[in-house]
């Protein structure tokens, strides 16, 4: 919104509006305009967290409840900061975070860890490090939607696309996926600058991806894929132009994924194993990857089940996905033969989505799918994401359009959500849901 159109809301004539005359006001104006993407993210994250805490979590002092939101991988994570990574070689052949715990990677339990050492209990480092990457999570995504012009309503209907993910409350417990959503959206934004200061903060939120999770590091090539596809097959095909073309999205995607190279050089060293993080997923975790699970029938699953299966309800999730990828694909192209959609500028995002989305299912479809769900909710972000710089390129549809839409996200919303508040309620008891 234009610093003129806030200041007509603050007319002279209004009493006390003197104090806000003159260049303070015009100041406040624009830092209140520069501020509104991080505090609607601030907004949606405090929001997250009272649904949470305040109505589903188990009754007792706030702050028993707040500690709820500690569970299961939580403790692993903990054990990191508490005592540093410890392991035999070979690892042990079942889960015990006593004997090894090379199992997750260290850019969360290292922020948890920082914040640890500066006062907070464990858990609390834990819990304020997962919230404070969530707020930035959202931040971008506020950021995204006013580079991009999205307007207020699909912002909303986004917003509550995601917010209504039935894994959508991982990102306020005390696991690493809002650190990991938030280094790979961030690093997606400032990927799409070519200023220096973008370039470093690419780097930086690069690094932090790759150090989170194994899946960052394919997602590190987000700048290469989206350059490849921006200059098209022009540039691609002619071998003179790559070094000014590729040189900078490449040295990026390099640097991007220096954490996961130093955590496993510090495997090395210390183990004189590299890849003991995969030995101990192997071991512990029966993580055996199966590079075709995507390409075989028997890894979806057709049937609704119940609420207290939350392994089957992860096979499902698998279905879901591909069914979303197939239709987005389809819209895509049926767009772009019709008039210029830009598709191009949404490439790396679907990269990225296609990327997780893949490597999740290879590793997991040796143990039935488990976890799928919460693996799958940073497919549906980066989806949702895509999906709304594609729809704000379109003229306002009809108004029996419009209600369409906005009935069906709502009643998928009003489902995501009830599911949601099923799952919070058992995962705040101590049961496994995903």
């Amino acid at each position: 919104m234009p610093t003129e159109t806030l200041a007509a809301e603050f007319p002279p004539n209004v009493p006390g509006a003197s104090v806000f005359s003159g260049p303070t006001r015009e100041t406040m104006l624009r830092a209140l305009v520069a501020a509104q993407p991080l505090l609607a993210g601030l907004a949606v994250t405090i929001v997250q967290l009272a649904l949470a805490v305040w109505l589903l979590a188990p009754e007792g002092p706030l702050s028993y409840r707040y500690s709820t939101l500690v569970q299961h991988d939580s403790y692993w994570f903990a054990n990191i900061i508490d005592r540093g990574y410890q392991t035999i070689v070979p690892p042990i052949s079942h889960k015990a975070m006593e004997i090894s715990n090379v199992a997750f990677f260290p850019a969360y339990p290292l922020f948890g860890g920082l914040l640890h050492r500066v006062g907070l209990d464990t858990y609390d480092a834990l819990l304020v490090t997962a919230q404070a990457a969530t707020w930035a999570f959202w931040s971008y995504f506020f950021l995204f939607c006013r580079r991009w012009a999205v307007s207020p309503a699909l912002q909303f209907f986004g917003t509550l696309s995601i917010l209504a993910h039935p894994a959508a409350f991982f990102l306020i417990a005390a696991y690493s996926e809002s650190l990991f959503l938030m280094a790979l959206v961030g690093f997606v934004y400032w990927s799409g600058s070519d200023s220096r200061a973008a370039r470093i903060w690419a780097a930086l939120h690069g690094v932090i991806l790759s150090a989170t999770r194994i899946v960052g590091i394919p997602c590190a090539a987000f700048p290469v894929v989206d350059r490849v596809f921006a200059g098209g097959w022009k540039t691609l095909c002619n071998p003179r132009q790559w070094f000014r073309a590729y040189a900078a999205p490449l040295s990026l995607t390099i640097v991007a994924t220096v954490g996961a190279i130093l955590f496993f050089i510090y495997c090395q060293l210390r183990w004189g194993r590299w890849d003991i993080y995969m030995l101990t997923q192997s071991a512990g975790w029966a993580i055996v990857p199966d590079y075709l699970a995507v390409f075989r029938p028997s890894s979806y699953r057709w049937h609704i089940p119940p609420l207290n299966d939350p392994t089957a309800m992860s096979q499902l999730s698998v279905t879901f996905a591909a069914l979303i990828f197939s239709a987005i694909a389809t819209i895509e192209f049926v767009a772009a033969l019709r008039r210029d959609t830009n598709w191009r500028a949404r490439i790396g995002i679907y990269f990225c989505a296609a990327v997780i989305f893949y490597i999740s299912v290879s590793g997991v479809a040796s143990v039935e799918m488990e976890s799928m769900l919460r693996y799958h909710f940073a497919v549906h972000a980066l989806i949702v994401l895509a999906l709304l710089h594609f729809l704000r390129q379109f003229p306002t549809p009809p108004v029996y359009v419009r209600a369409f839409g906005m009935a069906a996200i709502s009643l998928t919303a009003v489902a995501g959500l009830t599911l949601q508040g099923w799952y919070v309620w058992n995962f705040t008891r101590g049961n496994w849901v995903a």
